[in-house]
């Protein structure tokens, strides 16, 4: 897929965070019942953040899905928490999804002691087959998963790779009250790459808040580059945007609301 060629996502702004979520949920489960129309099984790829609480429990809620069929991973993890601490995106998503859905398989990112050789486990289980749907949000620094604009590279040619966090990004984990202090927040994580990313077949990306709305901006209307990663979805031919109307930029203002 190119790098440089440009097309708009499919966008859709809402009234409310709720809305948002729900309006989600019913196109990433249509897609699910698509596909799994099509082929024996499904893989789809989470993020683990507060920005997808809604559209997660509004999917779990969904009915007629063989959710037997479906193998789930996420597309990020700290580095340096405990295994069983609480703040791990593997622990949250487990918490508002996997432990509500009988998935046929889910595959977590692994702790240490070896991260290099974790990823390159979770690489090769990605490079197994296809992945069909991908569940995404974007960061206030752009990011996409935790590909921060220092780190991102749009023609990476890992599939996964160990990262530092930067500034912008620790400090939202403390604004997402998944860390009370700065110097809780893990300096270090495992992430999927841009190009890991966008080799899926269906992206849906839900991005509420005020704080997003700049970060919208510069994806939608900036350059296509790392100073904000998330310009990249712009290059993916079925990614659909969903936006509530704290993080809905002015450019959009036209743009019909859903209730």
């Amino acid at each position: 897929m190119s790098m440089t060629a440009s097309v708009t996502p499919s966008i859709a702004t809402f009234k409310t965070r709720d809305a948002m979520g729900r309006a989600a949920a019913a196109d990433v489960a249509a897609a699910l019942r698509d596909h799994l129309g099509r082929q024996s099984n499904v893989r789809m790829i989470f993020a683990a953040a507060p920005s997808q609480a809604e559209m997660l429990d509004a999917l779990a809620r969904e009915r007629d899905i063989d959710w037997r069929r479906v193998t789930a991973f996420h597309m990020d993890e700290y580095l340096g928490l405990p295994a069983d601490a609480p703040e791990r995106f593997g622990a949250w998503l487990t918490r508002h999804l996997f432990s509500r859905i009988a998935f046929g398989a889910v595959h977590l990112i692994g702790q240490e002691p070896d991260p290099e050789r974790e990823a390159a486990r979770y690489a090769a289980l990605l490079g197994e087959a296809p992945i069909d749907i991908i569940c995404l949000g974007i960061g206030v620094n752009g990011h996409l998963a935790f590909n921060d604009p220092p780190v991102a590279d749009l023609h990476d040619t890992k599939s996964v790779k160990i990262v530092e966090l930067d500034a912008v990004c620790r400090q939202q984990q403390v604004d997402d009250e998944c860390f009370p202090t700065l110097g809780d927040v893990p300096a270090h994580a495992i992430t999927l790459t841009i190009p890991r990313l966008l080799d899926a077949d269906r992206l849906f990306c839900v991005v509420p808040g005020a704080s997003k709305r700049a970060a919208v901006e510069r994806s939608l209307y900036g350059p296509i580059g790392t100073e904000c990663p998330a310009s990249a979805l712009r290059t993916h031919p079925r990614c659909a945007l969903y936006l509530d109307q704290d993080s809905t930029p002015p450019q959009l203002s036209l743009t019909p609301v859903r209730a």
